[in-house]
């Protein structure tokens, strides 16, 4: 799948957002990627999860592990796509955590997989999940790479799209930001 494939996918769904927007990270940006909207279209969500599934096929993954909310839809595509386990960690008194009787055994060969990373805090949440279970974890795999290959949680990383999204710390914002209301479409 090429990054200008991606692109289209995001521009035709209305998912590449342009405005004031505060990332889950606590930066702004001009650009907001809204996953949630591509990935309401199951066949793009067959079509990104192939993408994805290929970058990562020879690694002989076993499960695909998700953080919830984001990296659900993809996540369990991604594992259709290479016929293996598909679990998924979520919230737990705003903390992710595995639950659901999900089980994760020593050496296990796992693959993240998430839509969109910018610093990579959900995906380091998961990983000290995994690791924590003693879980050998052979990469992350995401949609969409905002730091252009930049965040570095440690294990190969994975992307149809690796861009480089300016953000700006929320004390000092440009003037055309200053002027629009900053508004937080992610998720909480």
């Amino acid at each position: 799948m090429t990054r200008e494939r991606v692109l289209e996918i995001f521009r035709e769904t209305g998912a590449l957002l342009d405005g004031h927007f505060i990332l889950r990270s606590g930066l702004r940006s001009r650009q907001f990627f809204q996953c949630a909207l591509a990935l309401q279209q199951m066949p793009l969500v067959e079509e990104l999860g192939a993408g994805l599934a290929e970058t990562v096929r020879g690694l002989g993954i076993e499960t695909v592990l998700a953080p919830a909310m984001g990296g659900l839809v993809i996540g369990q595509e991604v594992a259709r796509q290479l016929g293996c386990r598909y679990i998924f960690v979520e919230k737990e008194n705003d903390k992710l955590t595995l639950r659901r009787g999900f089980q994760i055994r020593a050496g296990e060969k796992l693959l993240i997989v998430e839509d969109v990373v910018t610093k990579g805090g959900r995906v380091r949440e998961t990983l000290d999940i995994a690791n924590a279970h003693k879980a050998d974890v052979l990469g992350v795999a995401m949609i969409v790479d905002r730091s252009n290959g930049t965040v570095d949680v440690g294990v190969p990383i994975h992307s149809l799209l690796s861009i480089q999204v300016e953000t700006f710390d929320p004390d000092n914002l440009p003037e055309d930001l200053q002027a629009i209301p900053a508004v937080k479409p992610g998720s909480k």
